[in-house]
């Protein structure tokens, strides 16, 4: 008997050991949940604004740059590669000063206005409807339009879904074939409004919720095209607002409740350099990143309450850090960089959001090229892929594909934000008979041992491994230096008997694929 317990003693402190040398376990339940992350997760929005169309998606025709019928050929190339399912256009407070008639027809007859939302600069509209559903048709991407109701009107909004959907004999549908398209496209999503309490006309959510309704009764369904309504929800804590429209509006329309939320210091004031930073700075910026999983916890109990059928899907069509503008440039374009901490933010980002596909339908960050979190960044001449971009490649592994349920048991970080800071991170997700695996280490200086387990069958073949990591957190892509940052090979893993022992670099996102 004393012989049995100094084995099974030296059995637990064995078992012990082994437990202490990892610094996280991930526990992977292989049973499945039955739930797909929507590929919309992984939304763009082009707004008009600063160098997002001009320079960034739309050169014209004639420009010097290399184009295909206008559309920016290094970027459209790149969009290509991120298989985006879904972008948003034309804003942003720039939806509720834009009227569609202005941007359609002869390029040299189309209306123009200053930008009073951004910068002051010149409208042209040489980037119109046409433009912008011919990109999305091109590139295998769901249109999503944001209407006017700050300065439109019903007509004005009626008449833009006609002339995009309509294939019978009206007066928008023959209109749209003067203007060289014989055949309607399909617009899915379309937003009645964009941040009614703000930009968008500074209403109450009563007074909204009346608008949604007159709106929406006017968009009619063309040709077999079923619009998806949106109506302009809330901003971060706005609780009352999201209520306020869940209960006038469930039943009445609106198919789905937009949410924006900014990673950013503070609204009023500096809001800090994107590439100069302290570590207390960079958790700090994790800590309110990942305060998003508690606002929409939130906003998704009081949607539960008030439609518990759950007819109305919650977009999150704005998200994304926001900093200062870079020096010398238009406070008003957003320009800003993008470093290896903004990798980490969109993976963090992404983790919350899988586990909450059951309400939210979409995401869209902002924004798509050359404005606050973009994917893109270009000059005259050349582009660069931000260290996002990678992220949101790497991840496109989750797209379509079904939540696995899993547990991080991790260490946390404490900031003075109410948020502690996971130390590492991951969702698992399973699709084709492949298991996609990604883990992000949050630790600026000390590499993370990761145990992997499954309590099933596990994994029995790694059959690729890509890691996205740079020697400092605040290293950058930037024209002439372009691979900085970007995604290599990971070969610091092992498959056990009881799963995989992987070792993650400081301030990484890494993903997996096995079967």
């Amino acid at each position: 008997m004393k012989k049995l317990m100094i084995l099974l003693a030296g059995a637990f402190l064995s078992a012990g050991t082994s437990l202490l040398a990892q610094d996280a376990t991930v526990r992977v339940h292989e049973a499945g949940t039955g739930v797909t992350i929507p590929a919309e997760i992984y939304g763009q929005f082009s707004e008009h604004l600063g160098r997002c169309i001009y320079g960034g998606l739309w050169v014209g025709k004639d420009s010097s740059v290399p184009n295909i019928e206008g559309y920016r050929k290094d970027v459209f190339d790149a969009l290509k590669a991120l298989k985006v399912p879904v972008m948003r256009w034309p804003g942003g407070c720039f939806a509720d000063d834009y009227h569609w008639m202005d941007g359609i027809g002869p390029q040299e007859k189309r209306g123009y206005l200053t930008n009073t939302n951004w910068g002051g600069t010149l409208e042209d509209n040489s980037f119109g409807t046409h433009e912008f559903l011919n990109l999305c048709e091109l590139l295998g991407i769901q249109p999503y339009i944001s209407g006017n109701v700050g300065s439109g009107s019903v007509q004005e909004m009626s008449q833009w879904v006609e002339y995009m959907t309509s294939d019978a004999k009206t007066p928008m549908a023959d209109l749209r074939r003067a203007n060289g398209r014989e055949e309607p496209w399909k617009v899915k999503y379309f937003g009645i409004g964009n941040e009614a309490w703000g930009c968008g006309g500074n209403m109450t959510p009563e007074y909204y919720s009346d608008l949604f309704r007159r709106y929406g009764t006017y968009l009619h369904d063309y040709a077999g095209n079923r619009l998806f309504k949106i109506a302009s929800g809330a901003s971060d804590y706005d609780y009352n607002w999201t209520r306020v429209l869940m209960r006038n509006l469930v039943g009445k329309g609106m198919a789905g409740i937009s949410l924006h939320y900014y990673t950013v210091t503070g609204w009023n004031g500096p809001k800090g350099a994107a590439t100069k930073f302290s570590d207390k700075d960079y958790y700090w910026l994790l800590s309110k990143t990942i305060e998003i999983e508690d606002v929409l916890r939130k906003h998704i109990e009081i949607m539960d309450e008030l439609d518990r059928s759950g007819r109305v899907a919650l977009l999150l069509d704005e998200w994304g850090t926001w900093y200062d503008v870079e020096p010398g440039t238009n406070p008003g374009h957003l320009y800003q960089q993008n470093t290896m901490r903004d990798a980490i933010v969109a993976a963090l980002n992404f983790d919350i959001f899988h586990k909450y596909t059951r309400r939210l339908k979409m995401a869209n960050i902002a924004q798509v090229v050359n404005v606050l979190q973009s994917m893109i960044l270009t000059n005259e001449t050349e582009m660069v892929l931000t260290p996002t971009y990678h992220v949101f490649e790497m991840y496109n592994v989750h797209q379509d594909a079904e939540f696995i349920e899993s547990e991080c048991l991790t260490g946390h970080v404490k900031t003075e934000r109410p948020c502690a800071v996971p130390e590492v991170d991951a969702t698992v997700s399973r699709k084709d008979g492949e298991m996609h695996l990604s883990l992000v280490n949050t630790d600026l200086k000390k590499a993370m041992k990761v145990s992997v387990t499954f309590d099933g069958d596990g994994v029995s073949k790694i059959l690729s491994a890509r890691v996205l990591t740079s020697g400092d957190v605040h290293d950058y892509n930037d024209f002439g230096k372009p691979d900085v940052v970007k995604p290599v090979a990971f070969k610091d893993y092992k498959l056990t008997r009881g799963g995989i022992e992987l070792t993650l670099p400081p301030c990484s996102v890494v993903v997996l694929a096995a079967k």
